[in-house]
């Protein structure tokens, strides 16, 4: 028998173009999730180069881990939302918002200390999430008169921020704070906790599927039967949760609550969300690259604290040329697979 090759008819691409496509789609997949792990592997090893035993030691690495778990909760949160094509640019502020409460309202006991913060971020979460789902108000605009409502908030409970209030040492709820487990801190404890429950939500759900699609396309989503509004106010709501446990979690560390505090962390949740390789258009990333940015991230704050003579301001700077870098290289592989 003799084999005949079809000529592709018209509006039908070659079998070649299809086959390159894809390639070039699961390459630029792969560069997307792998990316930051590269460069976090890179700096790690310059930093043992460069400042050997005193940066690679257990007690550093430990320290480091503390202080990376609280952004790493509030960007769990902020994976979802950004996963769904939402943003929230209020968890800063309700971080704050929860540290001053979680402190104020210790006062009746540690389980007051605990509830009071959550609950209260919980609801503001809700009512932004209820805004943006129902009424399909701006996201954006939403979360920026939530960022104020809560930092205006965060400043009445402590008297325009001249008030620190104090956790007394009896309560129990500093050692959520304060306590080691195997060596590590217990905030790092409950953001793997989280993380794992993350994981779980947002790949074998129909929560985690329904946070995908309407990423993906809104529109594709009603038609196909989602519950849009109803998802959209269960992620803000959980930005809101958690935000409020991160705030808490932060108070019970220190023993106080200030309304300073979280000032900008919305934009490091939303740098490690994106330097981990989740789409700012949303559908498209998962929770390690996440967990991988905020590590990031922290691990350049460890090194500029290393140095000595640099100050705080330029881990800034340094996430803001990564987030340049990463978000540029997304549109120009988002453009490659479109074409």
């Amino acid at each position: 028998m003799t084999a005949h090759i079809v000529a592709p008819g018209p509006g039908e691409q070659p079998l070649s173009d299809i086959s390159t496509h894809k390639s070039f789609a699961s390459l630029s997949s792969l560069v997307r999730r792998s990316a930051a792990g590269v460069v976090l592997i890179v700096v790690v090893v310059l930093g043992v180069i460069a400042f050997g035993t005193q940066f690679a030691n257990p007690g550093n690495f430990a320290n480091l881990a503390v202080a990376s778990s609280f952004l790493a909760i509030i960007s769990i949160g902020m994976t979802f939302v950004i996963l769904s094509g939402g943003i929230d640019l209020s968890v800063g502020s309700m971080y704050a918002l929860a540290a001053v409460l979680a402190a104020y309202s210790s006062r009746w006991g540690s389980l007051a200390g605990i509830v009071v913060p959550i609950v209260t971020c919980g609801a503001i979460g809700l009512v932004q999430g209820t805004l943006i789902g129902k009424l399909r108000m701006p996201a954006f605009i939403v979360t920026l008169a939530g960022l104020l409502f809560c930092r205006g908030l965060a400043f009445k409970v402590s008297d325009d921020g001249n008030t620190t209030h104090l956790i007394d040492r009896g309560r129990w709820m500093t050692n959520l704070g304060q306590e080691r487990v195997l060596g590590v801190g217990a905030p790092v404890w409950i953001a793997l906790a989280l993380f794992g429950v993350g994981l779980v939500v947002l790949n074998r759900t129909r929560l985690g599927q329904a946070v995908y699609a309407i990423g993906g396309s809104e529109d594709a989503a009603r038609l196909m039967g989602l519950p849009v509004a109803r998802v959209k106010i269960v992620l803000y709501t959980m930005t809101g949760v958690l935000s409020g446990l991160a705030g808490m979690l932060v108070a019970a560390r220190s023993s106080s609550g200030l309304s300073t505090i979280g000032s900008g962390l919305e934009l490091e949740a939303i740098a490690a969300v994106v330097i981990g390789g989740t789409l700012l258009s949303g559908g498209a990333g998962g929770l390690t690259g996440t967990m991988i940015g905020v590590l990031l991230l922290g691990v350049i704050q460890n090194l500029i604290n290393q140095v000595g003579t640099l100050r705080s301001f330029h881990q800034q700077v340094v996430s803001g040329v990564f987030l340049i870098v990463v978000v540029t290289a997304q549109t120009i592989i988002g453009r490659k697979e479109q074409s």
